[in-house]
């Protein structure tokens, strides 16, 4: 293994930091620098794009235990479950599920302005791609139709407290949701 050497001055914050590492994890500073630059490596693109600025909301999201990561296909195949024989959701799905977008609301209000700001943030969540058309319009794209019905109805039921009401307009797996002041 080459053992090329850098001389790297540290500001205060960056030698903290660095202190801090190295007496959490019990390796060197040449150890935990390595790692550093290989895990900065390998996150560049997150680390570096317009993206890595949601890095703030996910954090905020997880870190206080009510959202959780969930796999794509985990949601489809619990769809899938809840869906009744007639093809529709199950009703008691339905009301558990309304409860839970009915306590959101409580939550959302005072929280959104517009219908874009609340937007923006379920889009965190991946469940949902939102491009807006104009001032008061989005188009919103779900990975299926069965997203679809379930984050509209929930995004129906969590803004009835906020300051907008919102018309949608369902295809498939696209909605155009149209902001109108209450």
């Amino acid at each position: 293994m080459s053992h090329d050497r850098v001389t790297v001055s540290l500001d205060t914050d960056a030698k903290a930091a660095l202190e801090d590492l190295t007496e959490r994890t019990g390796v060197g500073q040449s150890e935990m620098v390595r790692r550093a630059l290989a895990f900065y490596a390998a996150n560049f693109q997150a680390a570096t794009t317009d993206t890595s600025a949601n890095l703030q909301d996910y954090h905020e999201m997880l870190s206080g235990g009510e959202h959780v990561l969930l796999d794509i296909d985990f949601l489809h195949c619990f769809l899938d479950f809840v869906e009744g024989e007639d093809g529709k959701p199950d009703p008691d799905f339905l009301e558990g599920a309304d409860k839970v977008s009915d306590y959101h609301a409580y939550e959302y209000n005072g929280q959104f302005e517009t219908l874009g700001e609340l937007l923006e943030w379920l889009s965190l969540c991946g469940f949902l791609t939102v491009r807006r058309s104009n001032e008061n319009t989005y188009h919103v794209v779900y990975p299926s139709e069965q997203l679809r019905w379930f984050m509209t109805r929930f995004i129906e039921r969590s803004a009835v407290d906020l300051p907008f009401s919102v018309d949608v307009e369902a295809g498939l797996t696209k909605v155009l949701m149209t902001e109108t002041p209450k």
